[in-house]
């Protein structure tokens, strides 16, 4: 008898929950919304854990075929005179993208405890509703689906930095609007243009992404087509030189806003990638100079982001530099097309995703206590606050890729994966470790080693149970991942290796040939 964790319902109702919590939390009143948030959040985290031991890597539950490799699938209409169904599906991949969500959940509710005192319902209900938005994109397997999810995340986080960010918060929200919405709509065209194709071949309207799939293209079709969604993705990441929003935005967003765009907002670039442009467009994907321009992006993104979070006067703008660094670590593993790169990139998503949102939560705590992110106002804070310089000293490292936490396992897969398909890019990228904690360590150093000359950083109040619980989880994962990441790797191995195949496999159609040109008339 199959389990309710391996049916479409859990994924339904994770994708469901969040938004019955949202009008819940703003029906709620002022008073009660974070209660009613922290409830539904951890109710969803809850449900999604059994996936990571109910899930069977290798399985298929047979929507688009046995070998897909997906479970928890449901395919139904939904408009079925435009090809519209509502079709949903989880492999080893998506796992972890959704256990990852729906752990930062209720750590963000914890995170905001104290740190929102206004419009409360409204924050506590733009959350749920993002959280929604994400779990939805990385379950949807019904292209229009993906894209409704895909922009239904976008008018949370607008909100969430617009209205409880900092100074410069409108600005930093409509540039995050903007960059997203256009290589959005980009994505959009190229759907479109897939589901006509889908449609002449087939005779019946599809957005499937198992029938686009099937689709043969030519080579510039697929070129144009990759080029479309690797934009929208590409600004999403983002990768080097789309990646200009993301400094404004950390900076300007609350704590919360912070810790979900480094955390899972991010990872939908990559998923992206992973999932859709690789698979759909194997020969413009896997061509040499796609490779190469994409290897070379990312190895511009990890060198030239460390070098400027190294100068950054504001400790959450050095932070959001790093996400920068890492995902171009990503960009390098995906690209290396091989199994042991994809394996590290994926890793290296979830280990960022502990690490990085660690960092944001301390600072956040800071804040609350300084009311100032800029690096020159501490000093000598391992003193008055001795829990959080710990907590704050092992972020750090887990996010330099020290050996035993998250970051050196995967960027130590990347970097294999790399010098296996271009050595030299390999050892370039291995200068972003020694670059990483060029940026690092003095950040820390000068935060809380420095002398304690401000009388304003005397007598905080540390860490207390309520910021010590909500950082426990981050700290015990990033060990288990860098002792032990076996069971991650594990369930993600066979979808991998699916993308891989995907990805390689050419589904090239032959080019049309030329219109014959009618011969001049002769007027002789």
């Amino acid at each position: 008898m199959q389990s309710f964790f391996q049916s479409h319902g859990i994924l339904t109702l994770l994708i469901v929950l969040p938004l019955l919590g949202a009008v819940a939390a703003y029906l709620s009143g002022e008073r009660n919304a974070r209660h009613v948030a922290l409830w539904v959040g951890v109710a969803e985290f809850i449900l999604s854990v059994p996936l990571f031991f109910y899930y069977r890597p290798g399985t298929s539950c047979g929507i688009g075929g046995p070998q897909t490799g997906m479970s928890n699938c449901i395919d139904a209409p939904w408009f079925p005179d435009w090809g519209i169904r509502y079709q949903l599906g989880m492999d080893g991949i998506s796992l972890f993208m959704v256990l990852l969500t729906t752990l930062l959940l209720p750590l963000m509710v914890l995170g905001s405890w104290t740190y929102i005192r206004e419009r409360e319902r409204g924050f506590y209900a733009s959350l749920l509703a993002l959280t929604s938005g994400v779990v939805g994109v990385f379950v949807a397997l019904d292209m229009f689906l993906f894209y409704v999810f895909w922009e239904m995340m976008l008018i949370p986080m607008y909100f969430l930095i617009g209205i409880w960010g900092g100074r410069e918060r409108v600005y930093a929200a409509v540039k995050f609007f903007l960059y997203t919405a256009v290589g959005s709509l980009l994505m959009l065209v190229a759907i479109l243009y897939l589901w006509h194709k889908a449609q002449a071949a087939g005779g019946a309207p599809t957005f499937s992404y198992f029938d686009f799939l099937r689709l043969q293209l030519t080579g510039r079709e697929q070129f144009m087509l990759f080029m479309a969604f690797a934009l929208a993705f590409a600004v999403k990441v983002p990768m080097f030189p789309f990646h200009t929003w993301l400094p404004h935005a950390h900076v300007q967003a609350p704590t919360a806003g912070s810790v979900i765009l480094a955390g899972v907002l991010l990872k939908m670039g990559t998923y992206g990638f992973i999932r859709f442009a690789l698979p759909l467009f194997p020969d413009a994907a896997s061509d040499s100079r796609t490779v190469t321009w994409a290897m070379v992006l990312g190895l511009v993104g990890i060198l030239y982001a460390a070098m400027v979070a190294a100068v950054q006067p504001n400790a959450k703008k050095l932070v959001a530099y790093t996400s920068v660094a890492h995902l171009g670590f990503v960009i390098l593993g995906i690209f290396a097309f091989n199994l042991i790169g994809l394996q590290g990139a994926l890793l290296v998503m979830i280990g960022h995703g502990l690490s990085t949102p660690m960092l944001f939560f301390l600072l956040g705590m800071l804040y609350e206590r300084r009311h100032s992110y800029e690096i020159e106002d501490f000093g000598g804070l391992a003193a008055s606050l001795p829990v959080f310089a710990t907590l704050l000293v092992f972020a750090a490292m887990a996010s330099i890729g020290l050996p035993g936490t998250a970051g050196f396992a995967s960027e130590f897969l990347v970097l294999v994966g790399a010098f296996l398909s271009r050595p030299w890019m390999a050892l370039v990228a291995a200068l972003g470790v020694i670059f990483a904690a060029y940026y690092m360590l003095p950040m820390v150093q000068r935060m809380l080693f420095n002398p304690l000359s401000k009388r304003e950083n005397r007598g905080l109040p540390d860490l207390n149970a309520r910021e010590i619980g909500l950082l426990a989880p981050l700290v015990v994962l990033i060990i288990l991942l860098g002792f032990y990441p076996r069971p991650v790797l594990d369930r993600m191995e066979p979808a991998a290796a699916r993308v891989l195949e995907l990805s390689q496999a050419s589904r090239l159609a032959p080019e049309l040939p030329a219109p014959p040109v009618a011969a001049a008339p002769d007027n002789r």
